[in-house]
């Protein structure tokens, strides 16, 4: 059987674009895999709104980052990759950082050029580190992880604060520096998707934001410019609050479930969904060989 590192990094390299939603938690991740997603991620907005009730503005430390990863880890079949941040500080803590997240058992990470306490990429008022800083985070990333297929995924959010040039400069030496995958967060134009794939010479990622500054092309669209990757962030945080706040409305306003069940799954496939039925055999399994020893 294939480490899921390698059969993530091989998603990333085939000629397909790969689909690569945020679960918003665990529940979701099973249901990611269950819909068909090759692969997850798990990531610091989607964290800090299941963890904190709180916007991903750096409120979160490394262990329950990573603890988080874990989790999805334990509950799927499927690669997760996660979300590294800054690093959580200098060149020492990114080295601790890849090896938490690769204990943790995730297929890779990414980290980014943003100041800390850094914000969700497509929030304004953000800032970057120097770039040289930067590359010295991911050359001790690469160093530090012990599978050499274990992705390294350098993010840049210098469009935002120096240009879309900046940027893309700093997509070419994050790449010679060692990363993987390189993610141009938040271009504004396909113009300026298409000269992030054209300039950079490395997989790249689409980072899709509902309300956010890049254009919601679709799966073929992207493919045709040259994305490796897709990324959706926010999509099921979003859905799962609206979907939320309309049944407590309801509640409050009318006292009655009965109107909102259509919406709902039914017990026993959620049931099914989450796993029920495997608990059940080994229970059975490991009881019939208790009363058989007895």
């Amino acid at each position: 059987m294939k480490k899921k590192t390698t059969v993530f990094k091989e998603l990333v390299l085939s000629d397909k674009i790969l689909m690569l939603p945020v679960a918003h938690d665990t529940l979701c991740a099973k249901i990611a895999e269950i819909s068909g997603f090759k692969s997850i991620c798990n990531a610091g907005y989607a964290n800090s709104a299941t963890l904190l009730g709180k916007p991903d503005v750096s409120l979160l430390s490394l262990t329950e980052m990573v603890d988080c990863a874990s989790r999805m880890v334990d509950a799927v079949n499927i690669p997760v990759f996660a979300d590294g941040d800054t690093g959580h500080g200098g060149t020492n803590n990114v080295i601790r950082t890849v090896k938490l997240f690769e204990k943790a058992g995730v297929a890779g990470l990414f980290i980014e050029d943003q100041v800390f306490p850094k914000r969700c990429g497509h929030m304004s008022g953000k800032q970057v580190i120097p770039a040289d800083e930067m590359i010295t985070k991911i050359k001790a990333s690469v160093d530090a992880r012990k599978d050499d297929d274990f992705v390294i995924m350098a993010r840049t959010d210098a469009l935002a604060v120096n240009g879309i040039d900046d940027a893309i400069e700093r997509g070419q030496r994050y790449r010679e520096a060692g990363a993987d995958i390189i993610f141009v967060e938040a271009p504004n134009t396909v113009e300026q998707m298409k000269r992030i794939v054209t300039e950079i010479d490395a997989p790249s990622v689409a980072n899709l934001i509902p309300g956010g500054h890049t254009p919601l092309l679709s799966i073929k669209e992207l493919e045709e410019i040259g994305f490796a990757v897709v990324a959706y962030p926010t999509a099921s945080t979003y859905i799962i609050a609206k979907a939320v706040k309309d049944l407590f409305d309801h509640l409050v306003k009318t006292g009655s479930l009965v109107e909102m069940t259509p919406n709902m799954i039914e017990f026993e496939l959620f049931n099914k969904m989450v796993g029920l039925p495997e608990i059940r055999a080994t229970e059975e399994k490991y009881h019939s060989n208790l009363l058989k020893i007895k």
